[in-house]
């Protein structure tokens, strides 16, 4: 690490960020996602379901794999944490979870227009999913590493800039290259590159290896630059992480800003991957947008993201974590509320002229904002919790940082699969993010904003 200048090693910790970005702006919110979505809904609704029954089935299963994976993920993640901290890996394990991100990627291109690889999307799907969020706990533990605590909310910002910058590229390419509309032309009015079949949605389908592409080759510099920090104890064994991550956990009832943060951003992270994981959806199936059009709208929040986050770690830097953390959630539970509020007919039960384009505009103005704030508030998050970490043990602490983001993952995307099916509404099944969100915002009364490092 001693040859490797400590602007290379910033460099090539914000190259993952690049690399990785595009599973959650292509595959989660504005291409893949969206394409499975209307897929899934076009299945059930040839199989006897009408319109807004077929809409709900086909949310309810999208709701179902991000639930399943949200388990996964969450349970694995405070283990694998404590693990890496005892045996001072985590390149390889990173390495390990690069190769899953890949594959699960790449298998995407299997799932067919006619519905019948719904099952083997979904499953390739989580596989890579869970490889992308593993490989972040290990990442976000580095951050630490990086510089001095008061300039780690600076790169933090600025490595979710980065990041956000390389989603708004890959998803550009797909739009302008790949991704095609009714007509089978792509945005700029070409057939789909290098001769794929627009009949059998072959360009869109192309997102996967596409993604399982741009991060093998974008990850070279993270692994080029980024080396595991040399160890001030020995190594342990396995038995002795799971001790670690037991007394850690025994721990939290004496770190109540750290046990109050860990819920809170539980709930309002959750909230936020809900609408990530949703946003897309919604467009597709409640406003009936092309794939093109989300993309586009994909295009706009994905930049303000980056725009946002340079200037959130400015603020993160003046004022500190938590008061941005509590602005930005304001901003997102009032962007719900209007989404849940919204259909093709009325806003805020205000009827509209038949064929108004007033929800799509309103819709893209939502967009803006969640990205905006979205990017912010993960951003600041990361930095708030480098507060609350012990500098000895960052992969252990941010192991239970990744366990309140996704331990209960799946419930953000449960209760929209309840929801819908509840009200047969896939508009209205969003409406329990706003509750998440709230609740996450009670709980940072508790949260000192300087942190807890000293308890």
């Amino acid at each position: 690490m001693a040859a490797i200048s400590a602007r290379k090693r910033i460099w090539g910790w914000f190259f993952f960020d690049w690399a990785s970005q595009p599973y959650h702006t292509l595959l989660v919110t504005f291409v893949f996602g969206p394409y499975f979505a209307g897929m899934a809904a076009e299945y059930y609704a040839t199989h006897g379901l009408d319109g807004q029954a077929a809409g709900a089935r086909a949310q309810g299963l999208w709701s179902l794999c991000l639930t399943v994976t949200g388990l996964l993920i969450g349970f694995g993640a405070p283990v694998l944490g404590a693990l890496a901290d005892t045996t001072g890996k985590r390149i390889p394990w990173i390495a390990l979870f690069s190769m899953m991100y890949v594959v699960g990627a790449g298998a995407l291109w299997w799932t067919l227009p006619d519905g019948t690889g719904m099952w083997f999307g979904l499953i390739a799907f989580g596989f890579g999913f869970i490889g992308a969020e593993y490989a972040l706990i290990f990442i976000n533990s580095q951050l630490p590493d990086l510089g001095p605590p008061e300039e780690v909310g600076k790169i933090s910002g600025s490595g979710f800039a980065f990041g956000y910058t390389g989603g708004l590229m890959a998803l550009a390419i797909m739009l302008l290259l790949f991704v095609e509309q009714t007509n089978g032309k792509t945005l700029i009015g070409l057939d789909p590159a290098f001769g794929l079949d627009a009949s059998q949605k072959e360009g869109t389908r192309f997102v996967g290896p596409f993604c399982a592409i741009w991060y093998a080759v974008f990850m070279i510099p993270y692994f080029m630059w980024m080396r595991d920090r040399p160890r001030n104890r020995p190594t342990g064994t396995a038995r002795e992480a799971f001790a670690m991550l037991g007394k850690l956990l025994r721990s939290l009832r004496h770190r109540i800003s750290l046990s109050a943060y860990l819920g809170s951003s539980m709930f309002y992270r959750d909230a936020l991957n809900g609408l990530y994981g949703f946003g897309g959806v919604y467009a597709k199936l409640v406003l009936g947008w092309e794939i093109t059009l989300i993309g586009i709208f994909g295009i706009l929040a994905v930049l303000s993201s980056a725009v946002f986050c340079w200037i959130g770690g400015g603020l993160d830097k003046k004022w500190g974590p938590k008061p941005v953390i509590i602005f930005s959630i304001w901003v997102l539970i009032l962007v719900c509320l209007t989404i849940v509020s919204m259909s093709r007919d009325q806003i805020f039960g205000i009827a509209l002229a038949q064929g108004s384009t007033l929800p799509d505009a309103v819709f893209f103005v939502c967009g803006v904002l969640i990205g905006g704030f979205g990017g912010i508030l993960q951003a600041s998050s990361r930095s708030l919790m480098v507060r609350h970490s012990h500098p000895d043990a960052p992969t252990e602490s941010f192991g239970l940082y990744g366990l309140s983001g996704r331990a209960t993952a799946f419930m953000a995307p449960a209760l929209i699969g309840l929801f819908t099916a509840w009200t047969g509404s896939a508009r209205l099944g969003i409406s329990p993010v706003i509750a998440l969100f709230v609740t996450g915002l009670i709980l940072l009364i508790w949260v000192k904003a300087e942190g807890d490092q000293t308890q």
